[in-house]
């Protein structure tokens, strides 16, 4: 079957995942993007398929689809990963299941409407952007490991906008190395706000 007749569908089952792009598909098939998104937007209103965001697409049912695969889409040309309370709340430390999924950059804080799911990307210096690595080894994100996650959120807790100022209550699993979490926080070049970090984990580690 050539390119030409070859239909979307085959090429976005090619993909083997649950979002893909108006770009990847017109590089798959060789047509162009307005062609490409003229079909999409019929395959939209057969309900095949939905538009996430702007040039983003997902199967309609599949049931691999999450709003966390879509991360790595939001923001191609930037690192971000998954910390603060989304990150504690998928390593069990936090029940609550936050309304937002929260993320890290080294980008100016901004927030994305999708339609899996609403993002808000804080802006983390980049001496402090570290710490973080593939969810479970081998997951389509990263994500910051326990301890650095509950530090991010503690060094966001003491800017300007005064995020993650209350916490619901935490449970930390042994796992969880306090320790790891102060050398994290040693790391904070601003001597102000290392030492409110370091305070606070004081009192969470006693309470």
């Amino acid at each position: 079957m050539s390119k030409n007749n070859k239909s979307i569908i085959a090429y976005i089952k090619q993909l083997k995942r649950p979002f893909f792009t108006t770009g990847e598909l017109a590089m798959l098939s060789g047509s162009s993007l307005s062609n490409i998104t003229q079909k999409l937007n019929n395959l939209e209103k057969s309900g095949l398929i939905f538009k996430v965001t702007r040039g983003i697409w997902a199967e309609m049912g599949n049931e691999k689809l999450s709003p966390y695969s879509l991360i790595p889409f939001l923001l191609p040309k930037h690192i971000t990963y998954v910390s603060f309370v989304s990150a504690l709340n998928l390593y069990g430390i936090i029940e609550q299941i936050p309304q937002v999924i929260t993320l890290a950059s080294t980008i100016h804080t901004k927030k994305i409407h999708t339609g899996v799911g609403t993002f808000i990307i804080h802006q983390i210096m980049p001496g402090l952007f570290d710490g973080f690595d593939w969810y479970r080894g081998s997951g389509s994100f990263l994500i910051a490991e326990p301890e650095k996650a509950l530090v991010d959120s503690l060094y966001l807790s003491t800017r300007k906008k005064k995020q993650f100022t209350y916490f619901p209550e935490l449970f930390f699993p042994e796992s969880f190395s306090f320790k790891r979490a102060g050398e994290w926080a040693e790391k904070i070049p601003d001597s102000r706000i290392k030492s409110v970090v370091k305070r606070k984990l004081l009192i969470l580690k006693s309470s």
